[in-house]
């Protein structure tokens, strides 16, 4: 049978047209971009790869349908603004920053696009936005913003060593929300009738004398306030600790897998991973003003034993009961 080049080309059409929509779509599908900003190394990526597992069950893969541009400041804070603003000028759809001082000059670089937050500190106090519930601009994520924190830090340090009187409040001051913290603890030591002895280490340079001043002010305990710095840092804070004979809290598990003699804090690879529902929200439409900020819902005590029996101190056996995890 003979078919005219019209009619041909009017069969072809519709059937082009009957075709389904998602195998037409396939060689235009959206590749998703993807900025991410961090203080730290990418060998100590926080949350990176717990984040990345989340997005690909949120049907993100990388390579296929996302692209990630990386920048890790390593610990080199003046480099941040020249990264924020290398990131912005790269047009990603949402750009993620771990901590604080990424965010804060992310801040400065860009009020458009979309930035989600993991773990600051103290995202309200330090200007990033204007309440949890209402961030008001183009930032949102995740928060780990609990005043409280440093007072129960220092509650357990106390339980542990009851007859401490005096503490050393170790941390970053040049970090806004480390700052905060500080100063929430110092709060909390004196409510409880302790000394509190403020010490600041704001560079790499700055380490070894900030450790003899805490030395110096002859603390019976430490409770460390961590940022990207301190927890580079971590090894050798505890291990000064730890031959100076005084008991020692930190934030995370990393520290006390360091030698510190206990941690409590949040989940970090929860939080990074509720991250990627903001950003999967952001791909979708949503706007960052409108999304509440999220705090830790999870939370985790570590004590590490052998550290203990090395400062000959015997951890009270409820608190080792309440342990996620014991290091013996």
């Amino acid at each position: 049978m003979m078919i005219r080049r019209r009619e041909f080309i009017s069969l072809v059409g519709g059937a082009a047209a009957g075709w389904p929509l998602a195998a037409r779509g396939q060689s235009i599908r959206k590749v998703w971009r993807l900025a991410w900003l961090s203080e730290g190394s990418a060998t100590s990526n926080a949350g990176g790869t717990a984040f990345l597992a989340a997005l690909q069950e949120l049907g993100y893969t990388e390579g296929q349908n996302l692209t990630v541009e990386y920048r890790f400041a390593n610990t080199r804070f003046e480099r941040l603004p020249e990264l924020a603003t290398e990131l912005v000028g790269l047009k990603a759809d949402v750009i993620v920053a771990v901590q604080t001082q990424a965010l804060l000059a992310l801040q400065q670089a860009t009020s458009t696009i979309p930035i989600v937050m993991v773990q600051p500190g103290d995202p309200v106090g330090t200007g990033l936005i204007k309440s949890l519930a209402y961030p008001g601009a183009n930032i949102t994520g995740t928060s780990l913003m609990l005043p409280d924190m440093g007072g129960k830090r220092l509650q357990l340090l106390k339980e542990i060593v009851p007859t401490m009187g005096r503490v050393a409040i170790f941390g970053n001051s040049k970090n806004a929300s480390a700052a905060i913290d500080m100063r929430a603890t110092e709060a909390a030591a004196r409510l409880m009738g302790l000394q509190a002895y403020m010490v600041s280490v704001d560079s790499s340079d700055r380490l070894e004398s900030g450790l003899d001043e805490m030395l110096n002010a002859t603390p019976d305990g430490v409770i460390v306030v961590g940022d990207t710095l301190i927890f580079a840092h971590r090894e050798r804070i505890a291990k000064v600790a730890l031959q100076n004979g005084l008991a020692s809290i930190f934030p995370l598990r990393n520290y006390v897998e360091s030698g510190g003699l206990a941690g409590f804090g949040p989940n970090l690879d929860s939080i990074s991973r509720r991250a990627a529902v903001y950003v999967d929200k952001l791909f979708k439409g949503a706007k960052p003003a409108d999304l509440p900020v999220e705090q830790p819902t999870h939370f985790e005590l570590f004590i590490n034993l052998k550290t203990a029996k090395a400062l000959g101190i015997t951890v009270p056996a409820v608190v080792v009961a309440r342990a996620d995890e014991v290091i013996e």
